[in-house]
């Protein structure tokens, strides 16, 4: 009896660095498959349109499909596991796709949004895989944990938007449309997440955390998990409020540095900026993801409203600079990254296992629907009051957490 107990231990522990591993890999190919997505959609809606004021209708529909598909994949997840969600998640995004070649080649506006839709509920599998990084994670280590899987999406998202320009060439040399080369990466790097997910996310670790949560509930000295409600709020809204800030305002800075950069160098100045971006949404943080659990969630929630603070302060005083708009879509991506690495965490801690995914889930379409609408606006805010009062109006949700986590601290 007292060997087995040690043996389950390791056991566990050896799992939970296997399934670390699979989704941070994961991370990595879809990360590339949607960088595609980030930098071109606003750029090909604008195209096929004729009006840069519809540009913001590729972000708002990628943010939709996400929405729209996040609970029924977290549903999924609860009843049949990760590895199901996922997959799922991966074949809607390889439609969409598809879907988007398909539409740029027939010049169908309409069916673009389409894919992009369903490249975006892709996208919402995606995002499941932080929540599962914690499944099987130590309460200690659930903020590195999640933040290394959301760590692995640096190299796939700083490596997709710089495929840009060779997708064009390549695009171009099998008579492509024009922007719909790095779209065959995409879909090689969707093709790829399936495949592995499929052969390597075993045991699912949500089935087995729920397999494990059944068996310490017959155990009449187990106790059981807490539901705090009003920090799971707290967290919902944090996690929302900094992405349609991000959202909003990293949607429409393809378009506003097509006025600023010289026509022939468009491309590849897109790419480098949405490149750094991401680089700053996942690069550092493994850093948040220590520090959330040693500082408290909530201290690096606020310490991520004060990085898109200064982001939007510096887009607003310096909108015609391109190294300005470069540095605050660097600190743009950093307090994104902070926030939602934190918020992340303690959503999974205030919740119950039992009822974790659906809260997840609604988590994520709370999120993506408001990035959704703030898309939209940005693309009519762009077009009314140009770069620099889009950086004001972002303003509006940082405040709003600001006062979310005062009334959280008070309520505790």
């Amino acid at each position: 009896m007292t060997d087995a107990a040690p043996s389950t231990v390791v056991d566990l522990a050896v799992t939970q660095r296997r399934v670390v591993r699979v989704l941070a890999a994961g991370q990595v190919l879809t990360g590339v498959a949607f960088g595609a997505t980030l930098s071109l959609g606003a750029l090909l809606a604008a195209d096929l349109s004729g009006q840069e004021a519809l540009s913001g209708f590729a972000t708002a529909s990628v943010t939709l499909g996400a929405a729209l598909t996040a609970i029924p994949l977290a549903r999924l997840a609860s009843r049949r596991g990760r590895r199901v969600a996922l997959t799922t998640g991966n074949l809607a995004a390889l439609v969409g796709i598809a879907a988007v070649i398909t539409a740029a080649t027939l010049r169908l506006f309409p069916l673009l949004l389409v894919g992009i839709a369903l490249i975006g509920a892709g996208n919402a599998g995606t995002l499941q895989s932080r929540f599962a990084a914690t499944d099987l994670s130590d309460p200690g280590r659930r903020g590195r944990d999640l933040a290394t899987v959301v760590w692995a999406t640096t190299v796939g998202g700083v490596v997709g938007p710089l495929l840009l320009a060779p997708g064009e060439l390549v695009g171009a040399a099998i008579g492509m449309p024009r922007l719909t080369g790095a779209y065959l990466f995409s879909f090689a790097a969707q093709a790829c997440a399936f495949a592995l997910y499929v052969v390597a996310l075993r045991p699912d670790p949500l089935l087995l955390a729920q397999r494990r949560d059944r068996e310490a509930a017959t155990v009449a000295t187990a106790a059981p998990e807490a539901d705090r409600p009003w920090r799971a709020r707290f967290a919902m809204l944090a996690i929302a409020a900094s992405h349609v800030t991000m959202a909003s305002v990293m949607a429409m800075t393809p378009v506003h540095l097509s006025h600023i950069v010289a026509p022939g160098a468009v491309t590849l100045a897109v790419g480098v900026t949405i490149a750094l971006h991401v680089f700053g949404m996942y690069g550092l943080s493994p850093v948040f993801g220590a520090l959330a659990d040693r500082w408290g969630r909530v201290a690096v929630v606020l310490l991520g409203q004060g990085l898109l603070a200064a982001s939007l302060a510096i887009a607003a005083l310096l909108p015609w600079s391109q190294a300005g708009v470069l540095v605050a879509l660097v600190l743009l991506g950093l307090g994104w990254s902070a926030a939602t690495v934190a918020g992340s965490a303690l959503l999974t801690e205030a919740t119950p296992l039992s009822r974790r995914p659906r809260r997840q889930g609604r988590s994520d379409t709370l999120m993506t629907a408001c990035a959704a609408v703030g898309s939209v606006l940005a693309g009519v805010i762009l077009g009314v009051a140009g770069y620099g009062g889009l950086a004001l109006w972002a303003f509006v949700p940082v405040c709003a957490v600001m006062l979310g986590a005062a009334l959280v601290r008070r309520r505790r």
